[in-house]
């Protein structure tokens, strides 16, 4: 559905995204960001403003390489010479811009915005602290607006205004199963992702990527070892993802053998794996928390399929099990609440979660006006300048 409050004013733009291609075959997978990357190209290709998209290769990779990832793509891949001189707008999301490369591009009148859906701030001390290889850091990259999201407004908003010197513009999240169905296809799995009442214990699945302090598996583990405690019934199986790397280390087994979870042999540590592999095959729940991290492709998934999701966001429009971000004890009291009414009230939640989901939809036509309605004042405001 083409949006009709958003229309072309002068000519259409050609838009290019930027993805790291590797070498080799690379999976959707492998990080959030992968997916940010193709809703926004599936937006675009929709926009009235926009004449064409494109995914423009910041990676060594070969795209005829790249195997199912690029197999479906939204838009064509380019190179950034190609770029250079095909593109009105480039968004930087996936892969960094090279300065100069910027500085040439927007020398020849071209519009450069750097799309932020991280939480940035946190990463880019951890690794200055850490001497850890920089990610995004002040490039020296010549943006004309920063687009961010709203989970990253209060801790990088103000980053990005001050160390880019660039106007910072809050965009709305995207999402829709389309990805998650057809990578679902692609690996044979036939049944339908959705939850399946009738269990009176649960197997709980925690799958927080481990790899930044503002979405571990501490929080989690502590809450499903508190609510064990306070009802052994209640969980059949508590599995932590994405967590053979904690499993080397001294402090972090130290803090799992602190919980009965793990001391009774009800807790496992498993590599990572797609989300559909994972809820209803081997887990009924999630458990999930976040600092300053509250968008998450794992809630959407969860309560598309059903799932109970017990997080700790404020952005979720009350859809799941919420409690007090640092509280494992109210945690606790919302899994328990949960494993009580989810069944019974299934329905609603579905509808609920619907509901929500609406809002994240790439097709939906009020997020083609906003993303093109933002594209175009950015445009507007080069050409004042």
């Amino acid at each position: 559905m083409i949006a009709t409050s958003a229309r072309a004013v002068g000519p259409r733009l050609k838009v290019g995204v930027t993805l790291f291609i590797r070498d080799g075959s690379q999976s959707l997978w492998e990080n959030g960001i992968f997916q940010n990357c193709y809703f926004l190209l599936m937006l675009l290709a929709q926009s009235p403003v926009v004449e064409r998209c494109f995914i423009v290769n910041g990676g060594p990779g070969d795209p005829a390489a790249a195997g199912d990832f690029l197999q479906q793509a939204p838009a064509p891949v380019l190179t950034f010479t190609e770029a250079m001189n095909e593109l009105d707008v480039i968004i930087e999301l996936s892969a960094q811009l090279d300065p100069e490369w910027g500085r040439q591009f927007a020398g020849r009148g071209g519009r450069i915005i750097g799309m932020r859906v991280a939480n940035d701030f946190v990463i880019d001390v951890e690794r200055m602290i850490f001497a850890l290889p920089p990610a995004l850091l002040m490039s020296g990259v010549p943006y004309d607006e920063i687009w961010t999201l709203p989970a990253f407004e209060k801790t990088c908003a103000p980053y990005y205004r001050s160390g880019f010197r660039a106007p910072v513009r809050v965009m709305q999240h995207l999402w829709n199963p389309t990805l998650l169905e057809r990578a679902k296809a692609t690996a044979g799995v036939e049944a339908p992702f959705e939850y399946r009442p009738g269990r009176h214990r649960w197997r709980v699945a925690v799958v927080e990527p481990n790899i930044c302090t503002v979405k571990t598996c501490h929080l989690p583990l502590l809450l499903c070892d508190v609510a064990h405690r306070q009802d052994p019934n209640a969980i059949e199986l508590l599995q932590v993802y994405n967590g053979m790397a904690l499993k080397e280390q001294a402090d972090f087994v130290a803090y799992a053998r602190s919980m009965d979870l793990v001391n009774q042999g009800l807790a496992t540590f498993e590599p990572r794996f797609p989300i559909f592999h994972i809820m209803g095959r081997a887990a009924d729940a999630i458990v999930s928390h976040h600092w300053e991290n509250a968008q998450n492709y794992v809630y959407y998934e969860a309560l598309y399929g059903g799932f109970p999701l017990i997080h700790n966001s404020h952005l979720l429009n009350d859809c799941g099990y919420r409690y007090r971000s640092f509280d494992p004890h109210d945690g606790a009291l919302a899994f328990r609440q949960a494993l009580a009414e989810h069944d019974r009230n299934l329905d609603a939640y579905r509808a609920q979660a619907r509901s929500l989901l609406r809002h994240l939809d790439p097709d939906a036509e009020a997020n083609i006006a906003i993303y093109g309605n933002a594209l175009q004042a950015v445009v507007a405001r080069k050409r004042e300048q």
